[in-house]
């Protein structure tokens, strides 16, 4: 009887668990070895060098692990890259200038997607251990790996000028998961191959950035970025960018929106029922304003917006209402001057001061000189009023 050759043997595995992670809810699969990013260290050690991280000090701390997977956990052999789609039903700019609502970026329109895509990653991983008694190590987006350089290493699409992983059957809109294994699984199979770029010539991402945030094509500075500005940045939002951020209340969608690959990527009509929340698709800026940290743990219990904490969510909120122009909001702003925290009292002066100039004025001469804050105190001098 004639034995199959190892390379048969490898396809066959790989084919079975593709077939596992695809009904499991996963649309794009693929596999790197170990060392398929060599360049990926370099080139995260000049972007940090760079300082364009911003306040991401957690980049550095663990940059040497970051930088290959055999860093991190030197026993891996093999990493097995997943796609979960979160195509969007609407268009994600169809509520731009729309004063009184707020913009959340799609991925956080409900259960927070680490919990959704970690789930499936474990069942996967549990099978690979069942069917091959490898070790696995599991990662979603909180762990130094360099999923995006993965993940266009095994085929899953191609880092795109906004740097965000673009794939050819569902556009800009893949959340990226990984499994490293100490098992050796065949790369030569259909769609391993490391993906070419297929941008051309095209820059409709840059140009869509609604705060200059890249620096050129495939860099991107976080320090500019609204999706920085609003989620990973603890403290005021830089007037320089507040009327750019608009109506953007957490994260922004524009230079993945504008993708022209997009139109190739169907609605995750399936998957919506994991991450869609309706209340969360265009919240009132009125109802975020009013929160307290114990109905802000309320609303967003789940989400992936509860991890910013209910000041920064009402910082931008305040941003948002201050571009918005609604005279409505000026209670809930004028409440906002005695927040407890400085963030949220420096913000509410300056769109009250967008709002309504002669209450500013009013509430500027009642207020400073027991302002104890020196940001907040910087706020009601600024002259841009």
């Amino acid at each position: 009887m004639a034995t199959a050759s190892h390379s048969s043997l490898n396809n066959s595995f790989t084919a079975r668990l593709e077939a596992e992670a695809r009904a499991l809810g996963f649309v794009a699969f693929g596999v790197a070895a170990a060392d398929a990013i060599p360049d990926a260290a370099a080139r995260l050690r000049a972007w940090l060098e760079s300082g364009a991280h911003g306040d991401m000090l957690w980049m550095e701390d663990r940059a040497e692990q970051r930088g290959s997977p055999t860093a991190l956990w030197p026993e891996v052999r093999s990493v097995v890259m997943l796609g979960m789609s979160y195509a969007p039903a609407e268009d994600p700019l169809r509520l731009a200038g729309e004063a009184g609502i707020g913009r959340i970026s799609v991925y956080a329109q409900g259960q927070d997607y680490h919990d959704i895509v970690k789930k499936a990653l474990k069942a996967l991983a549990r099978w690979i251990v069942a069917e091959a008694g490898a070790g696995v190590k599991v990662f979603v987006d909180t762990a130094p790996v360099m999923e995006k350089p993965l993940a266009a290493a095994a085929g899953l699409g191609w880092q795109g000028k906004h740097s965000n992983l673009v794939s050819g059957e569902h556009g800009s809109w893949l959340l990226l998961g990984a499994i490293m294994t100490t098992l050796e699984i065949g790369t030569d199979v259909a769609g391993d191959a490391p993906h070419p770029l297929r941008c051309g010539s095209c820059d409709a991402c840059l140009r869509a950035c609604p705060t200059d945030a890249f620096t050129a094509p495939f860099r991107i500075d976080a320090r500019r970025c609204i999706s920085y500005l609003t989620i990973e940045n603890k403290g005021p939002i830089p007037a320089e960018f507040r009327q750019a951020i608009g109506n953007r209340i957490y994260g922004c969608d524009d230079c993945l929106a504008v993708c022209p690959w997009n139109k190739f990527a169907a609605s995750a009509a399936a998957n919506r029922a994991f991450f869609a929340r309706a209340e969360l698709a265009a919240p009132e800026l009125a109802d975020i304003l009013g929160l307290d940290d114990a109905g802000f743990r309320a609303v967003f219990a789940g989400s992936p917006i509860k991890r910013i904490g209910r000041d920064r969510m009402v910082r931008n909120a305040l941003i948002a209402a201050g571009n918005g122009g609604d005279a409505g909001l000026v209670p809930r702003i004028v409440a906002l001057l005695d927040d407890p925290a400085a963030i949220v009292r420096g913000a509410a002066v300056w769109t009250l001061g967008r709002i309504d100039p002669g209450r500013w004025a009013a509430e500027r001469a009642a207020r400073l000189t027991d302002e104890p804050d020196e940001g907040v105190r910087a706020e009601w001098l600024a002259a841009n009023r």
